[in-house]
C-alpha cells in the first residue's frame, strides 16, 4: 500500500504544471483515493453514457446513408438520366469519387478539429457540410451543382467517421467499450438499409432521389441539435486544463461515484504530456510512427478487401449472375446488420485482434467460394449459388471484425496527445483507397468478365489475410504500442 502511495505521489510531481486544478492534496487525499481504488471492482452503469453514444452515431448513420444512396446503381442510374449523363461512367464515377474526395479532406483535418474546438462542436461542424451539401444535390439541375453538393456531404462524412470514433472511445466505460464501438458498425449499416429502402420508389417515381437528398437532412439537423445536450469528452477537457469540467462529466457518464477513479486513470494516461499542437511529422517518424503505421495499413488492408466495390456496385455485380439487384441490395444490408450485432455481442469477450483474424480469414473463403463459382466447370444454379452465397458471407465476415475493430482499435492504442490526429491521419488512408475504389471500379468493371473481376478480389483478399497474420504475430502489446 505504502509503495502504491509513493507511486501516487511521484505522478502527482510529474503532472504538467498547465493543470494545476487537477492536483488534489496527495497528504489528506491519499487515503481516500486508496480507498476509490480498492473499492472499484464494480463498473459504471452502461445507461448513462448510453444516450450520448446513441447522438454521436448518427455521424455513422449519416455515413452510411450517403455512401449507400448515392453509389447504389439504381440511385445513380436516375440521377444520370435527370442530370443528362446517363452512358458516362467517367461522369458516374466523379459523382461517387467526388464525394470521397471531399471526405479525404474533412478526415485529414478532422484530429485537428476535434482538438481545435472539442468533440461536440466537431459533430455539429460536421452536421452543417451535410445539410447544405444535401439541399444543394436535392435541388440542383446539372452535373457541376451534383458534384459541388457531393463535395460538401464528402467533408462532413470525413469528419464524422474520426471524431465519432475518439468520442465514443472516450465516454464508454470501459467494461462496455467495445460493445459501443461496434454501435458504429451497426449504425453505418442502418444508414446503409435505410438508404436502400428509401430508394426503393426511385424507378417508379420520377424525380425521387431528390426526396432522398432531403431525407438525409433530417438527422443531420437532429445531431447537430442534440449535440448540444450531450457531455463533452472528458479526455479533451482535461488536456484544455478544464479539469473541474472533466470531472463534471464524468459523473453524468459514470456516476459520482467513479469520477475519482476515472480521474486517477485520466492523470496516470496524461503521463506529463505537453499541451502543443502535434504536428504531422511526429505521426510519419519518430518513437509514434510503428503505431500509426500499423493503424494505417489496418485500414489500407480494410479497403484492399474490396468491401466496398460491393457495397458500391454491387448490383452490377449480382445482376451478371443473374439475380435481381433489389434482392441482392436487401440481402447484403441485411448479411451487413446480422454481423454488426454479433460482432457487438463478442467485441468485449474474444477481444479485438480475435475477431479480426476470423474476419479476414472467412472473407478469404468467401472469396475463393465466388472463384469457383466463376469457374467454367461451374454452371448453372450452382454457380449462382455460389456466387450470391460467397458475396454474403464476405459481407458478413466482414462486419464481423474487418468493419468495426480498426476504427474501436486505434483510439485504445494512441497515446492521448497524439489521439485524434492519429486516428484523423490514419482514416485518410482509409479515404485515398475509397477514392480511387469509387472512382476506378465501374471502368474496370466494364473491362474485365465477372470471372475476371472475382479474380482479382480473391487475390487481394490473399494478401489480407497474410498481412493480418503478420500483424497478430508482430508481438506488439497495447502497452509497447503506447511508447
Amino acid at each position: 500500500m505504502w509503495d502504491r502511495e509513493g507511486r501516487a505521489f511521484s505522478m502527482y510531481k510529474r503532472m504538467p504544471s498547465r493543470d494545476h486544478s487537477a492536483v488534489f492534496d496527495v497528504e489528506e487525499n491519499s487515503a481516500l483515493s486508496q480507498k476509490n481504488m480498492d473499492v472499484q471492482t464494480t463498473d459504471p452503469s452502461w445507461w448513462l453514457s448510453f444516450p450520448h453514444v446513441v447522438v454521436s452515431t448518427l455521424a455513422s448513420f449519416l455515413f452510411g446513408y450517403h455512401l449507400g444512396f448515392v453509389v447504389v446503381n439504381e440511385p445513380l442510374e436516375s440521377i444520370s438520366l435527370d442530370l443528362n449523363f446517363s452512358g458516362n461512367t467517367l461522369a458516374e464515377g466523379l459523382v461517387v469519387s467526388t464525394c470521397l474526395g471531399g471526405a479525404l479532406i474533412g478526415c485529414l483535418f478532422s484530429g485537428w478539429i476535434a482538438d481545435g474546438v472539442g468533440r461536440r462542436r466537431a459533430f455539429q461542424l460536421c452536421a452543417l457540410p451535410m445539410i447544405i451539401g444535401a439541399s444543394l444535390s436535392a435541388t440542383t439541375k446539372t452535373l457541376a451543382g451534383m458534384l459541388i453538393g457531393r463535395f460538401l456531404v464528402g467533408t462532413g462524412m470525413g469528419l464524422g467517421p474520426s471524431v465519432v470514433a475518439l468520442y465514443v472511445t472516450e465516454v464508454s466505460p470501459a467494461s462496455v467499450r467495445g460493445t459501443y464501438g461496434s454501435f458504429i458498425q451497426i449504425a453505418s449499416c442502418l444508414g446503409l438499409m435505410g438508404a436502400l429502402f428509401i430508394g426503393i420508389p426511385i424507378k417508379g417515381i420520377v424525380g425521387w432521389w431528390r426526396i432522398c437528398f432531403w431525407v438525409s437532412t433530417i438527422p443531420a439537423g437532429f445531431l447537430a441539435f442534440a449535440m448540444i445536450f450531450c457531455a463533452e469528452s472528458p479526455h479533451w477537457l482535461y488536456k484544455q486544463g478544464r479539469s473541474a469540467e472533466a470531472e463534471a462529466e464524468f459523473e453524468r457518464l459514470l456516476g459520482g461515484s467513479h469520477v475519482k477513479f476515472a480521474m486517477a486513470e485520466l492523470t496516470k494516461l496524461d503521463r506529463g504530456d505537453e499541451a502543443d499542437t502535434v504536428k504531422l511529422s511526429e505521426l510519419l517518424y519518430g518513437r509514434h510512427f510503428r503505431v500509426v503505421y500499423i493503424g494505417s495499413i489496418l485500414f489500407a488492408l480494410q479497403q484492399l478487401s474490396g468491401i466496398n466495390a460491393v457495397f458500391y456496385f454491387s448490383s452490377s455485380v449480382f445482376k451478371s449472375a443473374g439475380v435481381p439487384s433489389d434482392v441482392a441490395n436487401v440481402l447484403i444490408g441485411v448479411a451487413n446488420l446480422l454481423g454488426s450485432i454479433i460482432a457487438m455481442l463478442l467485441m468485449d469477450k474474444l477481444g479485438r485482434k480475435m475477431l479480426l483474424l476470423w474476419s479476414f480469414f472467412g472473407m478469404a473463403i468467401s472469396m475463393l467460394l465466388q472463384v469457383a463459382a466463376a469457374n467454367t466447370y461451374v454452371s448453372g444454379f450452382a454457380s449462382l449459388y455460389l456466387s450470391v452465397g460467397g458475396m454474403l458471407m464476405f459481407v458478413f465476415t466482414f462486419a464481423l471484425g474487418a468493419g468495426p475493430v480498426p476504427s474501436l482499435l486505434l483510439p485504445e492504442i494512441f497515446p492521448s496527445r497524439i489521439r485524434a490526429e492519429a486516428v484523423a491521419f490514419c482514416m485518410s488512408v482509409y479515404w485515398v483507397f475509397n477514392f480511387f475504389v469509387g472512382l476506378l471500379f465501374l471502368g474496370i468493371n466494364s473491362r474485365l468478365s465477372y470471372g475476371d473481376t472475382e479474380c482479382s478480389h480473391e487475390t487481394a483478399s490473399n494478401d489480407v489475410i497474410r498481412c493480418a497474420f503478420l500483424y497478430a504475430d508482430s508481438g506488439f502489446s497495447m502497452a509497447e504500442c503506447k511508447i
